[in-house]
């Protein structure tokens, strides 16, 4: 006998919805408010935008607080001049977010290529980002070391912006990719997921929570390997299962205990592979519907059905992840131990897969460093700022902002 799904009728419900109701309006009036994430991209199915959004009575002022302390401790005194905003070509615009840009760019001293994420910092004063800022930028501090996580490189200040010199994933998002082939086949999906949860499972290691997985964070590099990017959302300091309760993400990939404004802890992640995994392999995330107060609730009341075309493991997988009960979902207890040791990475080895010994199943075709082929045309038709490279006044907005990795290569290209 089948049970019926609970319809979502509670008054907790109700609040979500009017949540997401006035988030749609405020979309339709114009707003260009950081929440205005709805309905904004029409890929091969309705998709939010690349953006996330976040509850404004959670506007992460305590998460800021914290992250603000240890922020100048994190900044390193350098024993070479201060990199600036004009030791830089700037070339391409290669990805857009709600207060910055991300531009491909050619670093003059060693003629390599980088990723400069640059930020407005009246628009980050404005709606009190802050936190995410800060967070972005000590998190990207704390993890140079791991294979499948975007390295920084430099970051430093002008007067009116912030920049974070990344590594340049020449292969793309995984968002563009899967836009354009709709499904992967699973041993490439599994592939992927494996580096995922690597790099999930890294950050766990050091008491950070991502939240905020999905295909347009996932980049490739130019040999196809996953390497996961900004961080703006993610939480420092949960150590074992400790718990936050921030409301923040992005709607197709929200865990339920999010939406239903629970506490919630690091298996969050593991939800929100899930649904990346559900996406690879079917070609949408789970509970999807066009209809986005319909989908947030499937998210929290309807039970996962999957169809045939995934193997049996592919599915228990798929359904140990999507456990609306996080006490009860893969992860839990073990945290990656556990993922580790389910039958659908049963042929993975681990440690050839963090040497990068495993051969990607997806070769980007590139014809140099500079090759745009993988980056979706809506970026880079957009136009370079042109005061990028004009040596301004440095500013002291975000005093220890600035920071040079040690082990950077000079040698130049």
């Amino acid at each position: 006998m089948v049970k019926k799904s609970r319809s979502p009728t509670s008054a907790k419900m109700k609040g979500i919805i009017s949540y997401f109701a006035a988030l749609i309006r405020e979309r339709k009036h114009g707003s260009t408010d950081l929440l205005q994430k709805l309905g904004t991209r029409i890929p091969v199915y309705q998709h939010t935008h690349s953006e996330c959004f976040l509850r404004p009575e959670a506007s992460l002022s305590d998460e800021s607080a914290a992250a603000a302390q240890c922020f100048a401790s994190t900044g390193r005194k350098l024993q070479r001049p201060q990199v600036s905003a004009a030791d830089f070509d700037y070339l391409k615009v290669i990805g857009t977010g709600s207060f910055s840009k991300v531009l491909l760019a050619k670093y003059k001293e060693n003629n390599r290529y980088y990723a400069v994420k640059v930020l407005q910092k009246h628009i980050i004063l404005k709606k009190e980002a802050e936190g995410n800022i800060i967070c972005e930028r000590n998190v990207l501090v704390k993890t140079l070391n791991h294979p499948f996580l975007v390295r920084l490189h430099f970051s430093f200040q002008t007067k009116e912006r912030l920049c974070l010199v990344l590594d340049y994933a020449s292969g793309g998002e995984l968002f563009y990719h899967l836009q354009k082939e709709r499904v992967f086949r699973e041993p490439r999906a599994r592939f992927y997921a494996a580096e995922m949860a690597s790099a999930l499972g890294y950050l766990h290691s050091l008491h950070i929570i991502y939240r905020d997985l999905k295909p347009e964070n996932i980049l490739l590099d130019s040999e196809g390997h996953v390497v996961l990017t900004d961080f703006g959302l993610c939480k420092e300091g949960i150590v074992g299962r400790a718990t936050t309760k921030t409301f923040c993400g992005t709607p197709e990939y929200l865990a339920p205990e999010v939406l239903q404004q629970h506490e919630y802890d690091r298996t969050v992640d593991w939800w929100g592979l899930g649904a990346v995994l559900h996406e690879m392999l079917y070609g949408l995330p789970p509970f999807y519907s066009a209809d986005h107060i319909k989908m947030l609730g499937n998210i929290i009341y309807q039970p996962l059905v999957l169809k045939a075309g995934v193997s049996k493991a592919g599915r228990d997988f798929l359904k140990s992840l999507l456990n609306k009960d996080r006490s009860k979902r893969l992860g839990a207890k073990h945290d990656m131990d556990e993922l580790k040791r389910h039958s659908f990475f049963s042929s993975i080895q681990w440690d050839d897969l963090v040497a990068k010994k495993i051969p990607p199943p997806f070769v980007p075709s590139l014809s140099g460093p500079d090759d745009l082929t993988n980056i979706n045309p809506a970026f880079t038709r957009l136009p370079v700022p042109e005061s990028l490279n004009v040596c301004e006044e440095a500013g002291v907005t975000f005093p220890g902002f600035s920071y040079v990795n040690e082990n950077i290569s000079l040698i130049s290209t």
